[in-house]
């Protein structure tokens, strides 16, 4: 042997794949027709999504609106008019699905949306949150709304919680105040408060 070390070569032939960072899929039932949970999903954006902290102005925001076309763009307003956009809309078919451009991450990544009829009054919300190679290391450790950034799980969590929440205000409006369900965590309670200045 002429000084060679075991194990030292590299593989003939061998291809390193570059690492593939998984999309975030989730999904929630929701008591109520496609067509009511499309609707309210993309024209009650204000109401329903927990803006605190799943926003940019967080207490300042006043609208959310989504222009419901390809190309069109989701945008807060806050009280003193500046405005953010949260995404672009790639894909638009309504009630069944929509796609977006989701700028909140630094570098764009996309979610898609699908609204799938269980029954006349029954929708499963289908999301997925994808892209996620095209994010930087420190994009991918940087805290969301939520600590721990894609990483250590915030997206998962974070897209838990506003699915969650779209579930409560629907639910809500089938069931009377007095026996909504109170999930310890205050969402009965805040689901129909209107942001006013």
């Amino acid at each position: 042997m002429s000084g060679d070390t075991v194990g030292s070569a590299e593989p003939v032939g061998a291809d390193v794949l570059p690492f593939r960072r998984p999309p975030i899929r989730q999904s929630r039932v929701i008591p109520s027709t496609v067509d009511h949970t499309f609707s309210v999903f993309t024209g009650r954006l204000a109401e329903w999504w927990p803006l605190i902290p799943f926003s940019f102005g967080q207490e300042r925001v006043r609208s959310v609106s989504l222009e419901q076309r390809v190309g069109g763009e989701v945008v807060e307003t806050w009280d003193d008019g500046t405005t953010r956009v949260w995404g672009t809309l790639l894909e638009w078919d309504p009630p069944r699905s929509l796609t977006m451009t989701w700028n909140i991450t630094g570098t764009a990544t996309e979610v898609a949306l699908r609204f799938v009829e269980l029954a006349p009054s029954l929708t499963r919300v289908e999301l997925e949150h994808r892209g996620w190679e095209r994010l930087t290391d420190a994009e991918l450790e940087r805290d969301c709304a939520v600590p721990g950034g894609y990483r250590g799980g915030a997206f998962q969590l974070g897209w838990t919680v506003v699915l969650d929440h779209l579930h409560s205000v629907i639910g809500a409006e089938s069931t009377p105040a007095s026996s909504a369900p109170d999930r310890g965590d205050g969402l009965a309670a805040r689901t129909h408060v209107k942001r006013t200045p």
